[in-house]
């Protein structure tokens, strides 16, 4: 009798029962990066169909004529071409590059930065240490901590890209995708765990993302970049409304609308603060183990409608205002296998936080979940630090806490699981390493980008200008309440200025630096969120300080018994602030 074969059986179940088309999606996803460590297990499912785009090519922008000639994530050998001969990338591979979290630095540097991938911002004191090694080897040993609590380094000559690369890989860090149309790192609350006021602990979400990210495929031509960001509802917030796609843990108690209480995630959709505006509240709720099937679906919904015409009208903001939230709810909808649960923001079933978010909380010393344990917040002055000093932070996390380090979206850090006995230690080793551990309502709230020193956009050396601010100010103003300070260089925002208490946005000025600032005031985050409003132009950088100093003590003198800086800003017009802040 002949031998004869058949098709394996589908996937599925005991019981004969299958897996729906979201948790084959996530398998697929799975077993791809299984597969890139050459482990096969067959063909078990097709992965997904390449999105089909309908747009004639020549209707395209340049950047998705770019991708479409050669897909970046194929251009690893082009990269390494390059590097032997320590040749400058074509304007092409300039873009494609970014894919490997390669961002070259022309005309400012002729190098390269590289941006890791670091979800939640979650990093041990090993990849602190190779991290570290790798900056003093290979670049100038300069290293950054962003907005997107990550990590860059600089200035990376093209003969070294393939060995960064290796590195960076090496100690169980990524760099793939951290750049350009791609879901940038994903942020969270930096004390997710161990904070004795979060509902509930989001690492397991994040890192369930991040990995099925990183094995698939699908997600690395989107539209443009894309931002998701998770809050637990700890004390230190992740400044989720900023983010394309922002998750709040919510309570819901008991009710007669056929809601289960528990625990579940407010979404908010199309934040993008550069463009002046915060995510808006979908009215859905969802439940923690379904989160991460609809965010998916919604990043799927970016890249089916997402204009790949018009860059500046690329980002997801503007699907959100083109199909409105209830055509956003239809799109998901089709690609789920159950339905989405709609509650209004205010509705009395949703139980209210016990707590408000503080304004520097990142920094101190803090009593965690854990009895016993506390975790430190360490200021680092705009989120510049050596690889000494990287090395010496990997140092105290091991010898004081569990050899784990936060990084935070505020550019500063935390060390979580110190005892009680090892806090005056630590937190004088951390002072003597150049991060002090004292909240300071002044200097504990100042973010900066890069600025003009590596980056091409920015009009002003805003890392200097503000490590310089912060010193002035210091000196001659004493606040009883915080106030945060943004310095970005240019018009993309990278250090969200609109949501700054005070922000300065770099622009050339005819002065000795050719450098100045205009200023807005009054914006905010969470419950305080708002919009900054611009008061002064072109402030040169010579006579910064002084207008800083003359608001500060303006709004000092002016304002109302215990009243913030944020709400003495928004209780007043643009002409009346003027004068507040220009007589003191």
């Amino acid at each position: 009798m002949p031998a004869t074969t058949s098709s394996p059986p589908p996937l599925g179940l005991p019981g004969g029962q299958h897996f729906t088309d979201v948790q084959k999606r996530y398998l697929e996803g799975f077993f791809a990066g299984i597969a890139a460590q050459g482990v096969s297990f067959g063909d078990l499912s097709k992965p997904p169909a390449p999105a089909e785009f309908t747009t004639p090519i020549e209707d395209l922008t340049k950047e998705e004529r770019i991708k479409r000639e050669l897909d970046p994530l194929d251009a690893t050998e082009e990269l390494i071409l390059k590097a032997r001969w320590n040749a400058a990338p074509e304007p092409e591979d300039i873009f494609r590059f970014k894919w490997n979290g390669l961002f070259w630095l022309s005309p400012v540097k002729d190098g390269y930065m590289s941006r890791l991938r670091i979800p939640g911002g979650v990093v041990k004191s090993h990849q602190l240490r190779e991290v570290a090694a790798i900056a003093r080897d290979l670049t100038t040993g300069y290293i950054q901590i962003t907005t997107r609590n990550n990590l860059q380094i600089r200035l990376i000559q093209p003969k070294d890209c393939p060995e960064v690369l290796r590195r960076i890989q090496g100690c169980g860090l990524h760099s793939k995708g951290a750049g350009a149309d791609n879901i940038r790192n994903i942020t969270m609350n930096p004390c997710a765990g161990y904070d004795p006021f979060e509902i509930i602990d989001v690492r397991p979400l994040v890192n369930e993302l991040a990995t099925l990210i990183i094995s698939s495929r699908e997600f690395y031509d989107l539209p443009r970049k894309f931002n998701i960001a998770y809050d637990g509802g700890g004390l230190v917030s992740s400044v989720e409304d900023t983010n394309d796609i922002g998750a709040s843990a919510v309570r819901i108690g008991e009710n007669d609308q056929g809601i289960e209480p528990g625990v579940y995630f407010r979404i908010a959709l199309g934040g993008v603060t550069g463009h002046q505006t915060f995510a808006s509240d979908w009215s859905v709720i969802v439940p923690a183990d379904r989160l991460n099937e609809v965010i998916i679906a919604l990043v799927r919904v970016f890249i089916a409608h997402g204009d790949r015409t018009n860059r500046k009208k690329a980002r997801f903001k503007y699907v959100v205002e083109g199909l409105g939230l209830d055509g956003i709810h239809a799109e998901v909808e089709k690609l789920l296998d159950f339905k989405l649960i709609r509650l209004s923001v205010d509705a009395a079933i949703q139980v209210p936080r016990n707590f408000s978010q503080q304004g520097h909380s990142h920094i101190g010393v803090h009593a965690q979940k854990q009895e016993g344990l506390f975790y430190i917040g360490a200021q680092v002055p705009v989120g510049q630090l050596t690889d000494r000093q990287l090395e010496r932070l990997a140092d105290i996390a091991d010898s004081y806490g569990s050899g784990e380090v936060r990084l935070t979206v505020w550019q500063n850090v935390i060390i979580p699981n110190v005892r009680e006995a090892f806090l005056a230690t630590a937190t004088k080793a951390l002072k003597n390493a150049g991060f002090p551990t004292e909240q300071s309502n002044l200097k504990s709230g100042f973010v900066a980008c890069t600025g003009n020193r590596y980056c091409k956009y920015a009009a002003t050396d805003t890392k200097g200008n503000a490590i310089a601010m912060m010193e002035y100010l210091d000196r001659r103003v004493k606040l009883d309440h915080p106030v945060n300070i943004h310095f970005t260089g240019c018009a993309h925002s990278c250090a969200q200025h609109f949501m700054g208490d005070i922000g300065l946005l770099g622009t050339k000025v005819k002065t000795d630096s050719g450098e100045g600032y205009h200023i807005t005031v009054g914006g905010g985050f969470g419950e305080n969120r708002k919009i900054g409003r611009q008061i002064f132009s072109g402030v040169p950088f010579e006579s910064l300080g002084a207008t800083l100093e003359t608001m500060l003590k303006g709004y000092l003198a002016k304002r109302n018994e215990g009243e913030s800086f944020h709400t003495f800003c928004n209780r007043h017009s643009i002409g009346q602030l003027q004068e507040a802040f220009s007589n003191v």
